[in-house]
């Protein structure tokens, strides 16, 4: 099986995650800047959990898998360090409560932490690709998100997720219901400022 076959054989639920209408908002402009504020500073918390759970990941990966890993840690702190950077500039309180979809992803993640280590690596390869494809479908977004869009659908970024799928594709197993898992998760992050579901 190959990964993109998933992104097929589960169109419907792959659109609902990366065609979402919080995403049709940032690109035609008509998503209220408040709900984008909101929805960054829940981005940031999950940014948290993904480095803690990618830094578990990446001790217990084959060492095929390492690289990547390692690279989109270094990576993830850097994506902290801007998001801290973009919550100084716009005025955000990172110290918000998480949502109950953050908390609910938050618990995905946790639940991958114990599953096999080719489930996990697949569920991380859907969630950077959900994400790569979803702002992909915002571009070029409206002036006031472009910038996001442009941080987010970037070459290098495109390159570590393909670095992921090579990493996953190797040690595939549990495809259907992991990614399933991660997709639903999408669709109720994208949904949690509820301005757009």
């Amino acid at each position: 099986m190959q990964l993109d076959d998933l992104l097929t054989r589960h169109a419907a639920a792959w659109a609902g995650a990366t065609r979402h209408p919080f995403l049709a908002g940032v690109r035609d402009g008509t998503l209220p800047a408040p709900a984008f504020a909101a929805w960054l500073v829940q981005d940031r918390h999950f940014v948290a959990d993904l480095l803690a759970f990618q830094a578990r990941l990446l001790a217990r990966a084959p060492r095929h898998a390492q690289p990547v890993l390692a690279a989109g840690a270094v990576a993830l702190v850097d994506e902290l360090g801007w998001f801290d950077e973009q919550a100084a500039a716009r005025g955000l309180d990172l110290t918000a409560a998480p949502a109950r979809a953050t908390l609910a992803y938050r618990d995905l993640l946790g639940r991958l932490d114990a599953a096999p280590v080719p489930e996990a690596l697949l569920a991380l390869w859907a969630i950077e690709r959900t994400y790569l494809d979803a702002w992909a479908f915002a571009a070029p977004a409206a002036p006031g998100y472009r910038e996001f869009v442009t941080h987010w659908t970037n070459p290098d970024f495109a390159g570590y997720v393909a670095g992921l799928a090579d990493a996953a594709q190797r040690e595939a197993s549990g495809a259907d219901e992991v990614f399933l898992a991660v997709v639903a998760a999408e669709v109720a992050f994208w949904a949690s400022t509820g301005a757009a579901a």
